[in-house]
C-alpha cells in the first residue's frame, strides 16, 4: 500500500515540486516553488471545490427552514431528524454533499505536506529518505540540495517570530467564520464556537512546531480558500455582520421555499 502511494502521489508531487524549484532563482527558490506548487494543485482541484462550495451554499440556504424545526422540535431528537431529513430531500440536498470533495482532496493535501517535509531533508538519515524517492531526472538531481531560506523564514525549522502562526491562525479563522452558519441549538452553536477558536489556535501552534515550508504551504491555500469562497461562493458569507446575515439567510429561505 505504501509503495503504491509512493509511485502514484508522493513521488510525482516531491519530484514536480524539487524540478520546479530548479527553474526559480536561487534565493528564494523552494519558498516560491511551494507557493506556486500550491496554487497549481488548488487550480487542478477546482472542480471539487466547486462542488463544495455549491454543496455548501445550498445548506446555508436552507438554515432558516432547519430553525425552525430546531425551535419546534428540538425536544424530539428523532422527529427532528425525520423532518430535517424530509426538507433535504424535498430540496434535493444530499447533506453530506459538501463533505466528500473536501475528503477527495485530503491525499493530495497529505501528498503535499509529505513532498515538502522530504524536499527538506535536514539530517543524513533525511537525506538518505530523499534519494529513494527521487527520479533519475537531471533537472531534480541538480537542484539539490534546495535553498531553505525564504523572506526572514527558515522553511526547514519551525518559526519563532509568531509572524506566521499570527498569519495562519488569523486567516483560519476567516475562512473558519465565512462557513461556519449559526444555530438555535444553544449546543451546537457553543461547539461551533469553541471549533471557531480551537482550529485557528492550533494551526498557529503548529506553527511553531513543524518546519515553516509546512505552515508557509498552510497560509497559501487558506488564502486561497478564501478568495474562492469570496468571488465564487458569494462574498463573506457569515463573515458579515449579524443584520445582514440574518438577511442574506431570509432571502435564501425564500428561494428555496
Amino acid at each position: 500500500m505504501a509503495n503504491l502511494w509512493n509511485l502514484i502521489i508522493l513521488d510525482p508531487m516531491l519530484n514536480g515540486l524539487i524540478a520546479l524549484s530548479s527553474l526559480l532563482p536561487k534565493a528564494v527558490e523552494f519558498g516560491l516553488a511551494i507557493i506556486i506548487f500550491t496554487v497549481v494543485v488548488r487550480l487542478i482541484l477546482t472542480p471539487l471545490t466547486l462542488r463544495q462550495l455549491k454543496s455548501t451554499k445550498a445548506m446555508q440556504s436552507m438554515q432558516p427552514k432547519i430553525q425552525e424545526l430546531q425551535k419546534k422540535y428540538g425536544k424530539n431528537k428523532q422527529k427532528l431528524q425525520q423532518e430535517t431529513m424530509k426538507v433535504y430531500k424535498e430540496a434535493g440536498v444530499n447533506p453530506i454533499g459538501c463533505m466528500w470533495p473536501m475528503l477527495i482532496q485530503f491525499p493530495i493535501w497529505i501528498a503535499l505536506y509529505q513532498s515538502i517535509m522530504k524536499a527538506l531533508a535536514t539530517t543524513p538519515e533525511n537525506l538518505l529518505d530523499l534519494s529513494r524517492h527521487l527520479y533519475s531526472w537531471q533537472i531534480v538531481n541538480q537542484s539539490l540540495p534546495l535553498n531553505s531560506h525564504f523572506l526572514w523564514l527558515d522553511l526547514g525549522q519551525p518559526d519563532h517570530t509568531l509572524i506566521l502562526a499570527i498569519l495562519v491562525g488569523g486567516t483560519t479563522w476567516v475562512q473558519q467564520k465565512m462557513t461556519t452558519a449559526p444555530s438555535v441549538d444553544p449546543r451546537q452553536q457553543s461547539m461551533s464556537s469553541m471549533m471557531l477558536l480551537m482550529m485557528p489556535f492550533m494551526f498557529g501552534m503548529f506553527c511553531l512546531m513543524f518546519p515553516s515550508g509546512l505552515p508557509l504551504f498552510w497560509l497559501v491555500s487558506t488564502v486561497i480558500g478564501i478568495a474562492t469562497q469570496y468571488f465564487i461562493g458569494g462574498g463573506w458569507g457569515y463573515l458579515r455582520p449579524s443584520s445582514t446575515k440574518q438577511s442574506a439567510l431570509g432571502r435564501g429561505s425564500k428561494r428555496a421555499l
